[in-house]
């Protein structure tokens, strides 16, 4: 009798091994291969524009992104719009305006996904006469980007306020930028228009110098509170409409990236020197709050872009490619 038991046991025992075996062996069977990353070619410049993607940027380059990106960072947005044009890049960071030009360019085949960065000019004063936009009524003053978006926001800013530049104010556009920035931390120019991060420069070589006006608060008193777009995200239409869900991924990543460049500017700054979309980590991390980086889609943000549109159109109507793009211009999740 125990021995009968024994072997029934044993049987037992026996079965259940090779079950487990089996079972074993199906799940191994079924293990998936590993996902192959999508990949995505993304341009973007230095300075505020591209700043916001410094995480995302080192998230790549960890493998820790969902995405496989490869960047472009170039200088001036003339090095970029070959590229997009060609649908060599999927995905550019640039000014918002051109945005529009290339979508006239192309026929419509670039699509604006978000504003990534507003305002980032304002008025810096050698003194402390300017207070408000009033104050610069018969002044003299210097200014980059003739031809530009920040001559035509200036100049808007000035006849909402009952100026007019050339009459009421004195605007000298002879310089570039960089040049610009060097006479102000000089001191040898008293009252000037400059962007980021050329403010957070001459400031931190001249404690004399302080922020009189804000243009994007300015630009928001004589619109009725619209936001002013000056940096835009836009995406190759075609691989928009075959790739939804790989410019959902990249919304949520470079949202992530945007969030931990405000709130971690030390670290961030860092990041942005590493990338060199600003070599100096010190003045990157100041220059951050200044630059307004953020990012709205394109459906939150159409009727502020299209109000700066119709602005710069009035000035120039070259400046967004002759004419305000209709509704197609706008990326739409789900179109």
């Amino acid at each position: 009798m125990k021995k009968n038991l024994f072997i029934l046991m044993t049987t037992i025992v026996l079965i259940l091994s090779l079950v487990g075996c089996q079972t074993t062996q199906k799940v191994i069977e079924k293990e998936p291969e590993p996902v192959q990353k999508q990949e995505l070619h993304i341009g973007t410049l230095k300075g505020p524009t591209g700043m916001g993607m410094a995480y995302l940027m080192d998230q790549n380059e960890t493998g820790a992104s969902a995405i496989q990106y490869t960047f472009d960072i170039v200088g001036a947005p003339d090095q970029l719009i070959g590229k997009i044009v060609q649908g060599e890049v999927q995905i550019a960071a640039v000014p918002t305006n051109l945005a529009a030009i290339l979508n006239t360019k192309t026929e419509g085949k670039i699509q604006l996904l978000a504003v990534n960065t507003l305002g980032v000019l304002y008025v810096v004063e050698n003194g402390d006469t300017i207070q408000t936009i009033d104050d610069l009524k018969g002044a003299e003053m210097m200014s980059s980007g003739k031809g530009a978006s920040p001559e035509f926001v200036f100049n808007y800013i000035l006849n909402e306020n009952g100026m007019t530049a050339g009459d009421d104010v004195i605007v000298d556009y002879a310089l570039e930028h960089g040049e610009l920035a060097a006479t102000v931390a000089a001191g040898d120019t008293k009252i000037a228009l400059l962007p980021e991060p050329f403010v957070t420069t001459v400031l931190s070589k001249n404690p004399d110098l302080r922020i009189a006006l804000d243009l994007t608060d300015e630009w928001s008193k004589t619109t009725g509170g619209a936001v002013l777009p000056m940096g835009a995200i836009v995406v190759n239409k075609a691989f928009a409409a075959d790739n939804p869900e790989v410019i959902a991924q990249f919304m949520i990543e470079y949202s992530e990236s945007v969030d931990f460049v405000n709130s971690n500017q030390t670290e961030a700054g860092n990041l942005i020197s590493k990338f060199d979309i600003i070599p100096d980590p010190l003045l990157a991390t100041k220059a951050i709050d200044g630059s307004s980086i953020t990012l709205i889609t394109a459906e939150d943000a159409k009727d502020d872009i299209i109000k700066f549109f119709e602005i710069l159109k009035g000035f120039n109507p070259q400046s967004i490619g002759g004419q305000v793009p209709d509704e197609s211009f706008f990326y739409k999740q789900n179109q």
